[in-house]
């Protein structure tokens, strides 16, 4: 996982620093950076979490599709692009959903 997260971070900065058509990177970039001058993509902890019930599978999607909403960028979850939220509201969405 260390490893993935380090090849993957890279990547994202990267393609975010070298694409002059980004119209976010003037904001995402200096979120990333920390103090010491690195850059931090990924939480630093892995805290795998068992899906065992459909009250807990329940609980971990309102989580992810509220987070747009958290960080402001939406005022409703159906209503962020990238997100399932949409497919789980019965509303058609940008991505392929298989619902669970």
């Amino acid at each position: 996982m260390r490893d993935h997260k380090k090849f993957t971070a890279k990547k994202i900065v990267e393609a975010i620093e070298v694409n002059l058509q980004e119209s976010r990177r003037d904001w995402m970039l200096p979120l990333l950076r920390q103090p010491a001058g690195t850059i931090r993509f990924w939480q630093q902890d892995l805290h795998p979490i068992w899906l065992r019930t459909p009250a807990v599978i329940d609980q971990k999607l309102d989580y992810m599709h509220m987070n747009p909403v958290i960080e402001g960028l939406v005022d409703e979850p159906h209503h962020y692009p990238y997100s399932s939220a949409a497919a789980y509201a019965g509303m058609p969405a940008l991505l392929n959903v298989e619902l669970l």
